[in-house]
């Protein structure tokens, strides 16, 4: 059985017993007791969907207006003219056959892969790599474009992937503690106002059920948050 720390005692007791407005909710999280490193601050929105339905799925990408406080190692496949300018927005590796070879060895000191659509064709082969692990590039996450080397410099300096797992969950980093209350404020509203338009048209219903926003290390907290519902025909 795991022992329960005195910290998460102590947390315990400092929970809220209700949904709070966001800025509530942030002042909350940040009394919690603490590991010694700055946390980030993750939110998960239960949305009403059914991922088993290929039309209801959500996925995609966004730039946080305050970023999220860490740089994300990237690699890009592309051709050998664009080697250069995609390593000089910060891609850790670049390159085409040769890349997709050192992947293939075991290779994968990389958080995030992005692509041009003609390389699509040559990284098929590591679909089973990178696909189980989230890293295979997707026009739907905006990791497979035309401009390699802007996608690099965004994703370097922490652009947000999300996508919901089976159980409908979306979970994205939107910061550090060290953020001011405002910086969280502003990346939360731009983030779930993110979801929101990217609602599927064939979801009915409530939309957001839920929202909690947490540390890495410590309680979640709910967060007071009105979904349009949508009648089924």
């Amino acid at each position: 059985m795991q022992k329960v720390t005195k910290r998460s005692k102590d947390n315990e007791k400092l929970i809220p017993v209700t949904s709070l407005p966001v800025g509530e909710a942030i002042v909350a999280i940040k009394k919690f007791k603490g590991p010694k490193f700055d946390q980030s601050v993750e939110v998960c929105m239960h949305l009403g969907v059914d991922t088993k339905q290929a039309d209801q799925l959500v996925r995609g990408s966004v730039s946080l207006p305050n970023g999220i406080g860490k740089s994300k190692r990237v690699v890009a496949f592309c051709q050998s003219d664009v080697v250069k300018p995609a390593l000089e927005a910060g891609a850790v590796k670049a390159g085409g056959v040769e890349l997709v070879g050192d992947i293939e060895k075991g290779w994968m000191d990389f958080d995030v892969a992005v692509a041009s659509p003609d390389m699509m064709r040559v990284i098929s082969k590591l679909g089973r790599v990178l696909g189980p692990k989230g890293l295979m590039p997707s026009p739907k996450a905006g990791t497979v474009t035309q401009d390699v080397a802007s996608a690099v410099k965004e994703y370097a300096a922490g652009k947000v992937e999300y996508r919901t797992d089976k159980g409908g969950n979306i979970h994205a980093i939107i910061g550090k503690m060290s953020f001011s209350d405002a910086d969280l404020i502003s990346n939360y509203n731009h983030f779930v106002e993110t979801i929101e338009k990217v609602r599927p048209n064939a979801v009915k219903g409530e939309y957001v059920k839920k929202i909690t926003m947490s540390g890495t290390m410590t309680p979640g907290v709910q967060i007071e948050h009105e979904s349009a519902v949508v009648e089924s025909d």
